[in-house]
């Protein structure tokens, strides 16, 4: 900020020398010498301030984006009903994007006009401060207009942030469930949809540019009225002789620096509420609170641990969709070590009876125990890692074979490769695995000894070669075990120790398969003649 004043002081030196070269030159030359001297720890300042910016930029950006998605995994699967997978990458993406850039390279914009604003009024001042006042008799009018601007950026900035996060929401489901919408042919309706959400945002951010095309030409024309000021002011000023021609050329480049400067700070603060805008939704996330502790509650000992389920009249419905009960008074025993087959027609609530003996979800009414401790003294963390759940639709990570197989430990950097292969035995699918070229480190796709074991119609997915191996794997798992089956095929079931039918939102029948079969009217045999019936439909359909 000195280097207007020393400019100035060189056209002085020019002005006012005379026929003294010697005098000119000497001052030239110590004048000069001293710019040198400003611009290189200037230009090493600027320098260092764009590299500090940079790298701590990155930094924060990185943590924001660590404990977002932190804030995000220990929230309640509730959360996840309500808000979308879309929506929540497309904050831990483009919102801290959007944030990061607002408080690092832009706050370092905006600090450096800041002090070129601040010294550059002050040296105005110092050099002519009746010229400064008429000058700036400009700038209140600009800064209620900014704020004016900055309130309405701010909400439009969320706006568009909200209607991103709803087009990347439909791509990611769209994306993820390709084979559907191919099979249905939709790719024509979809490529629609998304279109008509890329044109709200587009929408958005012409109104944004509207508004912004407005401020930044009002701005840009107030500096060019400033200069045009001092021009017209500091020449009747000059005439006079209360100013010298050095000083007027001073004035004047700092003039223009504090235009330079309040467009800046007009760039920075758009930018600023840019980033106030969508740091409100991050902002909501980190502070938000889950329902259900991650890793609090009490831990049982290994010998105390059996494996005995209860369900004491529960009545539960989902939190997004609280009009449709999915139990009421539900009343069910699976005693340590034995095996109970659940059935029920679609939509009974048999997967629910899974989900709430995770903890995904609390009972609206009633208690659910295991060896007679309500699981929501249970701690969660440690109550999954003693469930083992086999899910209806297969789910595999992007990466390895071998990682895949190693997710479920406690410590999966301690699983060594000796363990892996014995699992892999366990359930039949060592010698299928090493068929790959890679063996275990074959990576693949994405949606890919516990003492409880909860079966989701763990086979259903299979043909009757594969399911047959599953079968066997399980049945050798399954000893000594408590085991829930979630299952529609008699196959599946026949070797249970009893069998829960689900009706009407309760237990309906219990007990052993074969005297549940032999009951002629009862709900299991019906459900289980229904289902060999539909089998045999589909076999003569196929044929």
């Amino acid at each position: 900020m000195s280097a207007p004043f020393f400019l100035g002081r060189v056209i002085d030196t020019i002005y006012t020398s005379g026929a003294d070269m010697e005098t000119m030159t000497a001052s030239l030359t110590s004048l000069c010498l001293m710019l040198t001297g400003v611009f290189l720890c200037g230009g090493a300042a600027n320098a260092a301030r764009v590299y500090l910016m940079e790298a701590s930029g990155q930094q924060i950006v990185r943590n924001l984006r660590a404990a977002v998605f932190s804030a995000v995994l220990r929230q309640e699967v509730a959360f996840f009903d309500k808000n979308k997978t879309g929506e929540l990458i497309n904050r831990l993406s483009s919102d801290t994007s959007v944030v990061g850039h607002s408080i690092t390279d832009n706050l370092s914009d905006g600090l450096r006009a800041v002090a070129q604003a601040v010294g550059g009024v002050s040296m105005m001042f110092y050099v002519s401060p009746s010229l400064a006042s008429f000058i700036l008799m400009i700038v209140p009018p600009i800064t209620v207009l900014a704020i004016i601007y900055g309130r309405y950026l701010r909400s439009i900035s969320k706006r568009t942030q909200d209607a991103l996060a709803q087009a990347t929401q439909l791509a990611e489901e769209r994306i993820g469930n390709i084979r559907t919408v191919r099979a249905f042919g939709k790719e024509l309706s979809e490529v629609d949809k998304y279109t008509q959400k890329t044109d709200y945002v587009l929408s958005l951010a012409r109104k944004e540019a509207v508004i912004r095309s407005g401020f930044f030409g009002v701005t840009g024309l107030s500096g060019n009225l400033m200069i045009l000021s001092v021009l017209y002011k500091g020449g009747l000023l000059t005439a006079s002789q209360y100013m010298t021609v050095g000083e007027l050329s001073s004035f004047l480049m700092y003039t223009f620096w504090v235009g330079i400067s309040i467009a800046g700070l007009s760039s920075f603060y758009s930018e600023l509420m840019k980033g106030f805008g969508a740091g409100t939704r991050l902002w909501e996330l980190l502070d938000r609170k889950p329902e259900f502790p991650l890793n609090e509650g009490l831990i049982l000992s290994p010998d105390q641990l059996k494996g005995q389920l209860e369900f004491s009249n529960v009545s539960f419905s989902y939190p997004t969709r609280k009009d449709a009960h999915i139990f009421q008074n539900l009343n069910l025993m699976v005693p340590a070590g034995t095996i109970m087959a659940v059935v029920g027609p679609s939509g009974s609530g048999k997967s629910s009876l899974v989900s709430l003996l995770l903890r995904l979800y609390d009972p609206d009414a009633g208690t659910i125990s295991i060896d007679g401790h309500d699981i929501r003294d249970l701690n969660p963390y440690w109550l999954r890692n003693h469930i083992g759940t086999v899910n209806q639709e297969p789910i595999l990570f992007s990466c390895s074979i071998k990682e895949n197989i190693a997710y479920g430990a406690v410590d999966p950097d301690a699983v060594t490769i000796q363990d892996i292969h014995s699992a892999a035995r366990v359930a039949n699918a060592y010698d299928f695995i090493q068929s790959f070229p890679k063996g275990f480190d074959t990576v693949v796709g994405e949606k890919g000894n516990p003492k409880i074991l909860l079966l989701d119609e763990a086979t259903s997915a299979l043909d009757a070669e594969n399911e047959f191996l599953v079968q066997e794997a399980l049945e050798r798992l399954m000893e000594g075990r408590t085991v829930m089956i979630i299952a529609h095929r008699l196959s599946t079931i026949k070797n249970a120790d009893s069998v829960a039918v689900l009706d009407q939102r309760r237990v309906a029948e219990c007990g052993q398969p074969t005297e549940l079969l032999g009951n002629r009217q009862g709900l299991f045999r019906k459900l289980m003649e229904k289902q060999a019936f539909l089998q045999e439909e589909q076999q003569r359909a196929l044929l």
